[in-house]
């Protein structure tokens, strides 16, 4: 306790008079091997959004909630509920229940930090659901209400609070090469994973996940035009932004010769302010952007071992959050986290998923915006590469 308490002091002393006065500082005990959970919880928690509707359905259902998103909503309102500006909390009941929910999670091993946040989202959005279809049925005395043939054509009505902060939706567009006719089919995503190669950056990770891809020998696309297979041209384009964009970038790569995973350290530059150049030609708001909040970093050589940390942004402060233990570190820091130039490089501090929200019209230059709909954007900008 002596050394926590040492630690917030030196925080809160780093802050002196710029702490915000409605914030609180706080590290997450580890309970082994849990650095992939501690720092998808800090990145979410400084989710301004999903704090809010985290606390907010924890009001809403009295804490009475025990799965695992009653969990999670009451870790963020105990946090923010703290008389100390800066501290270490326990998060024992959501690890508990994680482990009890999924056995993927039930032990010590080393975890994926993506795989955990992805099977958060999807947890806590279908639980959602399910609440909701109970309460609507309840309404209706238990009779499903009749769909709407004309739901496509209203506007965007997202199912949970979930996907109102974290879903956007893609397109994939295939041409036949031979009638020109063109063929799309849209998909929902909570978070992106985009293929990396050395030297690169996120905006180039994001045109290449967009490119062309020929569809000829023997992935011929079936023409239900020419109503035969066809050479095809097929390519992805996000279709619908997110408020919240949530990107992984995939630094783990299957190697056949060597019969395991490998991490590719390559240096993969990010900026703070981000804009898809990747749209289709119907979304809304196509040059919005986005400002970054947050990045979990991934530290070590390899996949099956190494260690998580989160650096985030909060009220104009850049954070480190390494398990118990909170700092204040420069906004330059985050350029040590895009790789190495070397692909031969070790022990690499590797970018590993980044956090953006839009930025809406009017908001407070170097903050997120509230994600409440789509709004023209005040400035626009890419990263280089």
């Amino acid at each position: 306790m002596g050394a926590g308490g040492s630690k917030s002091q030196r925080l809160e002393k780093a802050l002196g008079a710029s702490f915000p006065d409605t914030e609180h500082y706080f590290g997450l005990e580890n309970f082994g091997n849990t650095c992939y959970c501690n720092s998808v919880l800090q990145a979410l928690y400084y989710c301004m959004p999903m704090r809010e509707r985290c606390i907010e359905h924890c009001a809403e259902s009295d804490g009475a909630d025990d799965d695992l998103l009653g969990c999670l909503c009451e870790l963020f309102r105990t946090i923010s509920s703290q008389k100390k500006k800066c501290g270490v909390f326990a998060p024992r009941r959501f690890v508990g229940k994680l482990r009890k929910e999924n056995e993927l999670f039930n032990n010590h091993q080393h975890q994926d930090a993506h795989e955990f946040l992805n099977y958060l989202l999807n947890e806590m959005a279908e639980l959602l659901e399910k609440k909701q279809k109970k309460q609507d049925g309840e309404a209706t005395g238990g009779e499903g209400g009749e769909e709407d043939e004309t739901a496509a054509a209203k506007p965007y009505k997202p199912k949970t609070w979930i996907h109102s902060i974290f879903e956007g939706v893609l397109t994939s567009e295939t041409r036949c090469l031979s009638c020109e006719a063109i063929t799309t089919r849209d998909e929902c995503f909570l978070d992106l994973s985009l293929e990396i190669e050395q030297n690169s950056s996120v905006s180039a990770c994001m045109r290449n996940f967009s490119s062309n891809e020929a569809l000829r020998g023997e992935n011929k696309f079936y023409c239900d035009t020419c109503c035969s297979l066809q050479e095809a041209k097929k390519r992805i384009r996000v279709k619908r932004l997110p408020n919240v964009l949530a990107l992984h970038l995939k630094r783990f790569k299957y190697i056949e010769q060597l019969q395991r995973f490998k991490k590719l350290s390559y240096r993969i530059s990010f900026p703070l302010e981000l804009k898809l150049t990747n749209t289709a030609e119907c979304t809304t708001d196509p040059d919005r952007t986005y400002l970054l909040f947050a990045v979990v970093v991934h530290v070590g050589s390899g996949a099956n071992h190494g260690h998580y940390i989160a650096l985030v942004r909060s009220h104009q402060h850049w954070l480190l959050f390494d398990d118990d233990s909170v700092d204040l570190i420069e906004e330059s820091s985050i350029h040590s986290c895009f790789g190495s130039a070397v692909e031969t490089a070790g022990s690499t501090d590797t970018g590993y998923i980044l956090f953006y929200q839009a930025m809406e019209n009017g908001a407070e230059p170097g903050r997120p915006a509230s994600p409440a709909g789509c709004r023209p954007c005040a400035q626009s900008a890419t990263d280089a590469g």
